[in-house]
């Protein structure tokens, strides 16, 4: 059941949802700083727990896989490239993704840093049929981001989440309105979200071994077995779900925080550290269209006490070189311990709309704000890395 010549009525009474999910993302993203790696088993993961986060498509037919020991998946695939990750960037790729995804609808509900839906019903008289706009979603992020992702379009949540992980890597699922039940119907009934293991085997003690084979199970007798939660298996068996794609919550806060890999005393890169940290949360905040009242700047010792320090403007701004002196101002106010650093850290807080006309007075703030977008722009299709201010490099 995936095409991209079945049409999805617009004008039907039923929802056109996409679900969007990056395959194998992090290894992805690492293939991607990294194209050497491209064709070989790479497997990311480490940590406390010391499990795979990721593996590459090549690395699976090894027979590892996420949340696997790595030491198992260092048994099934000791050849593999064995990499702790890049956390930072897989935040700037999501991030990025989620700016292209907000271009074709307000209704966008990001799940993690890999996946989020999008609600594109209606949005046909601007973009075309939700099925041709989920192709072009899928086209920009393969052009723009070098990723592949796969693409699950139905009526709701829940079966275009399965659809997205029908056809994987690169797959583009729909599922037409009135056959939710028939796709489902066949597939094993863990595909189906939240049922993990001891869910599964209590299904596979009553004979259920397919998504078919727990819709024909009457409601009330899952509801006996399961409770509350058997009731829902029902429903979603059926392929029914009512939830609406949420927007993401209102925005408090941005903010962004670095742990050096050794403590440091050098106030040059104490500061041009934080000086890229303002950069990064003031392009987040220009993104939302936000502007910030107040500004926080964390401090934390070798010896793990931990500082932080205030202060709120006499108006809301967005421009990086206007927060660059009150981030340093605090900085250098807050810093009076002899200890060395090692994490620091900015926020911005107090946030409110971006006001539509600069104070007719001061001509420099929209200046320098025109500047700053153009830097993002460039950024946005380059990278953060592609433009970088001086005050933002270490010092020598």
């Amino acid at each position: 059941m995936s095409s991209g010549d079945i049409i999805m009525h617009p004008r039907a009474a039923h929802r056109v949802i996409a679900h969007l999910d990056f395959d194998a993302f992090f290894a992805a993203v690492e293939e991607n700083r990294d194209p050497s790696l491209r064709g070989k088993p790479v497997i990311v993961g480490g940590g406390e727990r010391g499990v795979v986060s990721t593996a590459n498509y090549v690395a699976r037919r090894y027979g590892v896989h996420s949340a696997m020991p790595l030491r198992t998946a260092r048994r099934l695939c000791p050849h593999g490239v064995y990499l702790t990750g890049h956390h930072e960037l897989y935040y700037e790729y999501s991030r990025r993704l989620m700016a292209m995804l907000d271009h074709y609808s307000p209704l966008v509900e990001q799940m993690g840093l890999d996946e989020a839906y999008i609600d594109l019903t209606g949005t046909e008289h601007l973009f075309g049929p939700p099925v041709k706009t989920a192709r072009l979603i899928q086209q920009r992020v393969a052009d723009e981001l070098r990723l592949s992702i796969s693409v699950g379009l139905a009526t709701n949540k829940l079966v275009a989440k399965v659809a997205s992980d029908y056809r994987k890597p690169g797959g583009f699922t729909v599922v037409p309105p009135g056959r939710e039940a028939e796709f489902l119907a066949p597939l094993p009934v863990e595909r189906l979200p939240g049922v993990g293991p001891a869910l599964l085997e209590q299904l596979r003690d009553r004979g259920v071994g397919t998504v078919g084979d727990l819709a024909r199970v009457p409601p009330h007798l899952l509801r006996l077995s399961f409770g509350e939660w058997g009731e829902l298996l029902a429903y979603r068996a059926r392929g029914e779900d009512p939830r609406p794609v949420a927007p993401r919550e209102e925005v408090k806060s941005i903010s962004r925080e670095h742990t050096f890999d050794d403590d440091v005393s050098d106030t040059g890169l104490l500061e041009s550290t934080l000086v890229a940290l303002t950069e990064d949360v003031c392009r987040r905040l220009r993104h939302k269209r936000l502007e910030a009242r107040t500004v926080t700047v964390k401090i934390r010792y070798s010896d793990f006490v931990t500082h932080t320090c205030s202060h709120t403007l006499n108006r809301p701004l967005d421009v990086d070189e206007a927060l660059f002196g009150e981030v340093l101002a605090l900085f250098r106010q807050g810093r009076r311990r002899r200890y060395r650093v090692r994490l620091v850290g900015v926020g911005l807080s107090n946030l409110v709309p971006r006001a539509w006309q600069d104070d007719l007075f001061d001509q420099e703030l929209p200046l320098l704000r025109e500047l700053d977008l153009k830097l993002d722009a460039i950024r946005e299709k380059y990278g953060k890395d592609a433009v970088r201010r001086g005050a933002a490099l270490p010092r020598t």
